[in-house]
């Protein structure tokens, strides 16, 4: 099963025709995700990431929402 992860963008690289490198934080690691689907996506906002791609922008109180079910806390 794959779950798609929210994070907030910390840092973006330079792009280049194929890639957009960015770092997202994802509460307690950051991870390392290609912003070439959602290239609208600046430092500090939220996104859903999944297989490595941010794949949708969402709003800081639904990323803290889907964190905690995903964390299992109330």
């Amino acid at each position: 099963m794959c779950v798609a992860v929210p994070g907030r963008v910390e840092w973006i690289g330079p792009a280049t025709a194929e890639s957009i490198p960015a770092r997202i934080n994802i509460g307690d690691r950051m991870l390392d995700v290609d912003l070439i689907t959602l290239p609208q996506a600046r430092i500090g906002d939220f996104v859903v990431a999944h297989s490595g791609y941010a794949v949708r922008l969402v709003s800081a109180t639904e990323a803290a929402a889907t964190r905690q079910l995903l964390d299992g806390s109330d």
